[in-house]
């Protein structure tokens, strides 16, 4: 009976042995055709990436607002080209330009045949052209006028110094201001402009000082209205005296007070003339000038036009003077007046 058992076991165990070998044989099997056909399917991908990498290249399709516009191999580089001309514009005329971001390009990346090409240029423009430019210019200005207009501060700076080197009449209206607009003005060149604005300084005659002889009392009419250039206390008036004759009105007010001019004309005359001083000489017509004398300060210059009422001068006490006081003078065709038949 025991010597059965164990042919039994035995024969148990062998089974067992046997089952397990199998088991193993069939992975083996299984193993074998895995390696197979993950060694074909490499072999299989290889093929299709070098048929795709010889055939086919990777690209980006570009689109705005939902339409096709062409094909780019560099996104970044075309995206940062179309970055710099919204921000800076093109460095000669347009300054920047207005996109909204709806207008803005969208990419997508896909695989296209080799003989295709991109299009960035095209692109390029048509993603600027969707926009608002805005163009940066130079206006020359005569008085506060837009005049003329010059791509660059270089041409604007040199036109306004050649107009102040020529001594032209209106160099000190002549300015330039920077502008940003849409519109984009013509162009003109230095030459072309400093010759349309110059303006040649009025020939001066010869400004005679007049004696004390030569005086009027009679009122004239002047052809023209005076205003006062200044408030103040009159403390000389016109007319003849035991020390001589006073061809003026002397007005007295604290030193530096603006003095304006009686009514407009040329000026004749400005600078340091003996006894009076600091003085400004005004043409208002052919025959009619007003003198201001013992100025502290001169702020025209022979030749320039004035209006009435800009300031000329400032009260002072240069010359022959014993305090800060203007000495205004009428003059008609060289001949003293008394101030006060006109103003004060």
């Amino acid at each position: 009976m025991l010597q059965k058992c164990f042919i039994f076991i035995e024969m148990v165990d062998t089974k067992g042995v046997i089952t397990i070998t199998s088991v193993l044989k069939n992975i083996v099997i299984y193993l074998r055709a895995w390696i197979k056909f993950i060694i074909m399917f490499l072999i299989g991908f290889a093929i299709i990436g070098f048929i795709v990498f010889v055939v086919y290249k990777p690209m980006y399709s570009v689109s705005l607002n939902g339409n096709f516009i062409g094909y780019t191999e560099d996104r970044s580089k075309l995206q940062k080209k179309i970055d710099q001309y919204i921000n800076s514009g093109d460095t000669k005329t347009v300054a920047f330009v207005e996109i909204d971001k709806e207008n803005l390009p969208e990419y997508n990346l896909c695989l296209l045949k080799k003989g295709l090409t991109a299009n960035d240029d095209e692109i390029f423009n048509k993603v600027i052209s969707s926009g608002i430019p805005y163009y940066k210019y130079y206006a020359i200005l005569d008085n506060g006028e837009e005049k003329y207009y010059v791509q660059t501060y270089d041409e604007a700076e040199a036109i306004v110094q050649e107009l102040k080197d020529k001594n032209s009449q209106n160099k000190d209206g002549v300015s330039y201001v920077l502008k940003y607009e849409t519109e984009l003005k013509q162009f003109s060149d230095k030459e072309t402009t400093v010759a349309a604005l110059y303006k040649e300084m009025p020939k001066v005659k010869n400004t005679k000082i007049v004696t004390a002889k030569n005086v009027d009392y009679s009122n004239t009419a002047l052809g023209i209205s005076l205003i006062r250039p200044v408030s103040g206390t009159i403390t000389s008036r016109f007319g003849r005296r035991s020390s001589g004759t006073h061809t003026g009105l002397d007005i007295a007010t604290s030193k530096g007070t603006p003095i304006k001019a009686a009514a407009s004309g040329t000026v004749l005359y400005a600078g340091y003339k003996g006894s009076y001083g600091k003085m400004v000489i005004i043409a208002h017509t052919d025959s009619v000038q007003t003198y201001y004398c013992h100025c502290n300060a001169i702020y025209v210059n022979v030749g320039q036009n004035v209006s009435q009422g800009d300031t000329i001068a400032a009260v002072g006490s240069t010359g022959n003077s014993t305090g800060p006081h203007l000495h205004l003078e009428v003059r008609v065709n060289g001949v003293a007046k008394n101030p006060q038949n006109y103003v004060y």
